[in-house]
C-alpha cells in the first residue's frame, strides 16, 4: 500500500480522468476521504496535502479525534456518512459539516430540533436504501418522495440522495436509479461511489464520493 500522500493523488488521477470521459469538471466532485478508526497521525499527511474533506462513521468516535483537528485546521469540512441515532442528533449538528445518513422521519424531527436549538443549518443527504436490502440503512425507494416532503418541510437544507448499492455485484445500474430519483426530484447532490467503484460513479453522475481504503490502506 503507498503512503496515504501518495495514495491521495492517484485517487486524484483517477477521479480527474473518470470526469473527461463523463465530459464533466473535476473541480465538480468533492472527494470524501473516509477516515473511520484511523487515527490522526495517519489523517494528517492528508492534510498536508491539501485534503480538507472528511468523512466518519460514528459521532462517537468524530469526538475523539476531530474537534482537536478542527481547531487546528479551520477549514476542514467533516460529514458524517454512517447511520445516525436520532438520540446522537444534537452532537452530529455541532460536531459535523454535512449528514449523509437521512433516512426516517424520527431522524428528521431531531435533526431539525437540534438545528433549531444549536442556530446551525448544514447540509443532508436522505440515504436510499437502493438495493432494498434489510440490513443496510436508507428509505425505501417508495417512501422517498414522502420523506424528501418532510425534509422540505422540517426546513433542513437538502444537498441530495445517498446510496451504499448492494455489495459483490455491478453497481452503476443502482448508481444510475440513484441519479434518476434525484432527478425525478429536483436534486442534484449525489452521494455515491466508494473506494471500489468512485470512478463509475463519477461517469453516472456522483457529486459527492466516499473513499476510504484506496486512500488509507485496508481497516482491521
Amino acid at each position: 500500500m503507498m503512503e496515504p500522500e501518495s495514495s491521495l493523488g492517484a485517487v486524484r488521477e483517477k477521479i480527474a480522468a473518470a470526469a473527461r470521459i463523463a465530459r464533466r469538471k473535476d473541480s465538480d466532485i468533492t472527494l470524501i476521504a473516509i477516515s473511520k478508526t484511523k487515527p490522526v497521525a495517519e489523517i494528517e499527511p492528508l492534510i498536508a496535502q491539501g485534503q480538507r474533506v472528511f468523512g466518519e462513521n460514528r459521532v462517537q468516535e468524530a469526538q475523539a479525534k476531530w474537534p482537536e483537528l478542527k481547531a487546528r485546521y479551520p477549514d476542514i469540512e467533516l460529514h458524517l456518512v454512517g447511520q445516525l441515532q436520532s438520540n446522537k442528533a444534537e452532537d452530529a449538528v455541532a460536531l459535523f459539516d454535512a449528514i449523509h445518513s437521512v433516512d426516517r422521519p424520527s431522524l428528521v424531527t431531531a435533526l431539525a430540533k437540534a438545528m433549531d436549538k444549536l442556530g446551525r443549518r448544514i447540509p443532508c443527504f436522505v440515504q436510499v436504501n437502493i438495493g432494498a436490502e434489510e440490513q443496510k440503512g436508507g428509505c425505501a425507494v417508495a417512501d422517498l418522495p414522502a420523506l424528501l416532503a418532510q425534509v422540505r418541510e422540517a426546513g433542513l437544507p437538502l444537498a441530495g440522495l445517498m446510496c451504499v448499492p448492494p455489495a459483490d455485484i455491478e453497481a452503476a445500474p443502482f448508481f444510475a436509479l440513484l441519479a434518476k430519483l434525484a432527478a425525478d426530484n429536483g436534486l442534484s447532490g449525489l452521494s455515491m461511489g466508494m473506494s471500489g467503484d468512485f470512478e463509475t460513479a463519477i461517469t453516472l453522475g456522483a457529486t459527492h464520493i466516499r473513499v476510504g481504503s484506496a486512500l488509507f490502506g485496508a481497516r482491521d
